[in-house]
């Protein structure tokens, strides 16, 4: 009788702490017809800018629900959110990263968006590109990135890059320093495989024809094959999707690759705008192990 009164008598006060742990985050979206905010409407600290934002909850797409000063999407207030966890604990802006910030060496890859610049400013964080200065190959890297960072950010690149996939990602381990933080997006499905587009692509060449693009491949033991219906991200001739990734396939490289702690994000913060309306396609972090 002893213990079934004092649980009793601890309802109220969880009660009361339920209700303030829920306070902070149910307040940042207004659905009351008197409030001169619409209905449904998140004001939001955008966590790249550190501006105070206003945006109905249905806009919070992958790539949409954009910061009014500096663009930011969901998908990229996501990579700094998640950095922020994964390097000091807690979701921070970029402003307000710690002054050990600038000790942290980093690595994007042909990272967009204020973010990059911001990053460069507050970390050493280097931005990477693959046609132009600082150059990075994610297939081939240059010694001189070898086990020389403690995080890498690679949003919505590893489905152009060419196979086999998994060379990319022992590659991006092997830029991270033992314990380093991988935070990266890509595309992906709930299936079990991941659907590789051209899966014995050798040397190829992208024309055009009768009003559409054609990938003529010719493979290692010398057959030549044709693809249509191409994917490009981008526009037409843009950006080729080489695959889409399933999320079991995705862990599957990680964990060959290295990588531990893998973590597969669709944990909504509203305090910094993110809301994921589908379980696919979230952004994934793991640790160098």
């Amino acid at each position: 009788m002893t213990t079934i009164r004092a649980m009793l008598e601890m309802v109220p006060r969880l009660r009361h702490r339920v209700q303030r742990l829920l306070r902070p985050a149910s307040s940042l979206i207004d659905t009351s017809a008197a409030s001169p905010v619409p209905a449904g409407t998140l004001i939001y600290r955008c966590n790249v800018c550190s501006s105070t934002c206003s945006v109905p909850v249905a806009a919070l797409e992958r790539d949409g629900g954009n910061c009014a000063l500096c663009d930011s999407n969901v998908r990229f207030r996501s990579l700094v959110h998640l950095l922020s966890l994964r390097l000091f604990g807690r979701s921070l802006a970029i402003s307000t990263f710690p002054a050990q910030a600038r000790h942290l060496r980093g690595i994007g890859m042909s990272d967009t968006g204020r973010y990059a610049e911001l990053l460069a400013q507050r970390t050493g964080y280097t931005n990477t590109f693959y046609h132009k200065a600082p150059r990075l190959d994610i297939q081939a890297p240059a010694s001189g990135y070898l086990a020389a960072h403690d995080f890498v950010i690679s949003s919505d690149v590893l489905e152009h890059v060419v196979p086999p996939v998994a060379t990319a990602f022992s590659n991006l381990h092997a830029l991270l320093k033992p314990g380093g933080v991988l935070v990266f997006t890509v595309p992906f499905s709930l299936d079990s495989e991941t659907v590789e587009h051209f899966p014995e692509l050798h040397e190829f060449e992208i024309r055009q024809r009768g009003g559409e693009h054609v990938l003529i491949n010719r493979t290692m033991d010398g057959r030549t094959q044709e693809f249509t219906r191409l994917v490009f991200h981008g526009g037409p001739g843009s950006t080729l999707e080489m695959r889409l990734f399933s999320e079991a396939g995705l862990r599957r490289e990680l964990e060959r690759a290295g990588f531990v702690d893998i973590q597969v994000h669709r944990e909504p913060c509203f305090e910094a705008g993110i809301y994921w309306h589908h379980p696919w396609s979230v952004p994934v972090t793991a640790i160098a192990g």
